[in-house]
């Protein structure tokens, strides 16, 4: 069994380690071995916790059962943007080698709280501002379902780790689509809460974002089953004090019909039969067990994805000339392109934020008769590596892949990806979106959709 241990989710794990079935040092253990076999083809997992883990797991299995939390003795990892003290935040930059955080992050602080253990740090593109994962500090991260395409960004260490079992469960953040991106690309599921739900806070400088980080940019898990998601947001939801903007609100909300709105198109943008794929068959599922069907579509998805890049193109205009002392040719060839756009835009911010308002009202709208509403994750297949930062065409990836996924960072909805099939040797998945504060919408749905397609086991590498 200990040799399988890697394959199993965090909860059930958790399940185990309390039933006396297998130990927190056991499971531990088939973890660091399961990075020792394939993280040097994949580069998810960028700083091993393996000492500093096999100690807590130790201490975990010596613990009086009173001081044990749903999460005890299992192993996840962590973004390198977030703090993890004991291991330097990065952010994927040489400059950040040695930024050694004060405090946990509230949400890796709410995983130990829980009795989980950190086993290690993961891969992101520099400053998170890339859909794919690769810097010139720790390397290309690659996609365990086919080395050749892109695990996605900006948490793409973490989908890679968590597909190819060497984590169970790991932490993430999403401004443009960064959480749900890798679990697309690699067959993994993550939550993108909505805004003032998970805290997101810093002990480093800057630790006050700009308006886009403040309005857009969320913390959440990656996991291989909705289930896990579930489990992981009661832990991480809730009010505290070091970031105000988090409220404390039921994880649960009223009932409402078991109605589902499917959309099968994407405003002026192509769908392919990959990403339709997964969303037939999510909506298949939810037919399955009961749910009232409807095919519709979101409205103004063009107007929203422009939107999203001019609200972004605020903050990363400001801090361009900071970004080009620290960032690689390719990062900042994207962002000089995003500026661009933005400054050819008329619109001025007010009126940005102004339309993004009127925007939300008409979703909203959407959602009070279909309350959850299932739509493409990305547009077309994973990308081969280096197709989003080819000069010149640095934008196109954003407008032909993301008209789906940046709805959620604008109008600050909750939404779970999933995958639900594969569709020409690719993992296949669907985006579950709900009304703000019905996160428990998204998770409820995914777990009845799961019920049906079951949850995708860990993977070994496919070179293709």
């Amino acid at each position: 069994m200990t040799t399988q241990l890697w394959q199993r989710g965090a909860f059930e794990l958790a399940g185990l380690i309390a039933d006396g079935v297998v130990s927190s040092r056991e499971v531990v253990d088939a973890h660091l071995a399961r990075i020792s076999e394939v993280n040097g083809e994949l580069n998810a997992v960028t700083v091993e916790l393996g000492e500093r883990a096999q100690a807590e797991a130790t201490a975990a299995d010596g613990a009086a059962e009173a001081d044990r939390g749903p999460l005890h003795g299992v192993p996840f990892t962590v973004k390198e943007n977030i703090d993890l003290v004991g291991a330097p935040t990065t952010h994927g930059l040489a400059a950040f080698a040695e930024a050694m955080p004060t405090e946990d992050a509230v949400t890796v602080a709410r995983l130990r709280n829980a009795g989980a253990i950190p086993i290690g740090r993961t891969n992101m593109p520099e400053l998170g501002m890339r859909v794919s994962t690769d810097n010139d500090f720790r390397g290309l991260t690659r996609n365990p379902c086919d080395h050749g395409r892109t695990a996605g960004g900006s948490s793409g260490g973490e989908g890679s780790a968590i597909a190819s079992g060497m984590s169970p469960i790991g932490l993430g953040n999403d401004i443009g689509g960064s959480i749900r991106n890798p679990a697309i690309c690699n067959g993994v599921a993550g939550l993108k809460p909505g805004y003032g739900r998970i805290p997101r806070v810093a002990s480093l400088p800057p630790q006050d974002p700009g308006i886009s980080g403040q309005l857009m940019a969320v913390e959440g898990p990656l996991a291989r089953s909705v289930a896990d998601l579930r489990g992981a947001f009661e832990l991480l939801a809730g009010r505290h004090p070091r970031d105000p903007r988090v409220f404390d609100s039921p994880i649960d909300g009223p009932e409402v019909p078991r109605r589902a709105g499917v959309v099968r198109t994407a405003g002026s943008v192509a769908v392919s039969a990959w990403s339709l794929a997964g969303v037939d068959v999510a909506a298949a599922s939810l037919a399955e067990a009961g749910w009232e069907i409807e095919e519709i579509e979101l409205p103004e998805l063009d107007l929203i994805k422009e939107l999203w890049g001019q609200v972004l193109g605020f903050d990363v205009a400001a801090a361009l000339p900071v970004f080009e002392m620290v960032m690689g040719s390719d990062e900042l060839g994207l962002l000089r392109a995003l500026v661009s756009g933005v400054a050819d835009l008329e619109r001025p911010a007010s009126a940005a934020f102004i339309e993004r308002l009127r925007l939300q009202r008409v979703w909203t709208d959407v959602f009070s008769r279909f309350p959850v509403v299932l739509a493409p994750g990305w547009l077309q297949p994973p990308f081969e590596h280096g197709a989003d930062v080819v000069d010149g065409e640095q934008l196109s990836i954003l407008d032909e892949y993301l008209p789906t996924i940046v709805p959620a960072n604008l109008l600050s909805y909750p939404v779970v990806a999933m995958t639900t099939t594969e569709h020409d040797g690719l993992p296949s998945s669907a985006q579950i979106y709900a009304d703000h504060g019905r996160e428990d919408l998204c998770l409820a749905a995914g777990l009845e959709i799961e019920a049906v397609t079951g949850v995708r086991p860990p993977i070994d590498p496919v070179w293709v």
